[in-house]
């Protein structure tokens, strides 16, 4: 196959993984904008490069014309969690969507591979519309918190590097990196709820901040610079030490001066 038509080839996957990106980055905003919590903590996403589908068609014998039915990974989704228990709840809001047809689930989170990889896979039927029409392609899902992406990322450049045989010592020490990845999540679990009430906190923090510099912002724009530099000076002290309380007070305090002076 010539690149020419290696490029017309990838082309839908491409789209697959722009859209999907977009798609499950939108959930996320979505459960920001209700002020809820998201399972979502960041999306990525790939096509898999001409000399890896070559070489994984390579290893099964795959003629090329089986490519695209075969290899269930040239669209690559990543979605990362904060936590274990997010896992779940993102491959239900996955099995919840009518614009893709879930074909088969491999479950390495609770079903551990011998090297110590977790991940919850989702290979998928996409529907891309090309300009000559739907085309349906195969992508992965792979499901997982930031620490089991850590340690999948370590595995795969030692893969790379050793083409598969990692030398056993170093094989023993990734799997026990890979235990501690684990253990890491779980103690994470433990304090999920003081993580969660931490970040809703600074995000409440954030958003008082940001409403009072734009009532400081109008209040300069009306010409009142003795009131903004005011409330400059007392934001610049409460974003150091102050509380949500405090900031609340402060905002409320440029809402009453903005109504007394429009």
């Amino acid at each position: 196959m010539a690149i020419q038509e290696w490029n017309t080839f990838l082309m839908p996957y491409e789209q697959a993984v722009e859209e999907l990106k977009v798609k499950f980055r939108s959930i996320r905003k979505e459960y920001t904008r209700k002020k809820e919590y998201s399972p979502i903590e960041f999306v990525t996403g790939r096509v898999k490069e001409i000399s890896s589908i070559l070489e994984k068609a390579n290893k099964f014998n795959m003629p090329l014309d089986r490519i695209e039915y075969e290899i269930e990974d040239i669209a690559g989704i990543r979605i990362m969690c904060q936590f274990v228990d997010d896992i779940s709840l993102v491959v239900n809001l996955i099995r919840q969507r009518k614009d893709m047809q879930i074909l088969y689930e491999k479950d390495y989170v609770t079903n551990v591979k011998v090297s110590g990889y977790r991940s919850y896979h989702m290979i998928i039927k996409y529907p891309v519309n090309m300009a000559e029409g739907e085309k349906n392609i195969l992508a992965e899902f792979q499901i997982r918190t930031l620490a089991m992406n850590f340690w999948a990322t370590a595995e795969h450049s030692l893969n790379y590097k050793y083409k598969h045989e990692i030398p056993k010592n170093i094989k023993k020490k990734l799997k026990d990196a890979a235990d501690a990845a684990f253990q890491l999540d779980e103690l994470m679990m433990e304090i999920k709820d003081e993580i969660k009430d931490a970040q809703k906190l600074f995000e409440v923090k954030s958003s008082l901040v940001s409403n009072i510099m734009n009532n400081i912002l109008t209040l300069t724009s009306l010409g009142k610079l003795a009131e903004s530099t005011r409330y400059q000076v007392q934001l610049n002290r409460l974003i150091e030490e102050g509380e949500a309380a405090d900031l609340d007070s402060l905002f409320q305090e440029t809402e009453k001066s903005l109504e007394k002076f429009k």
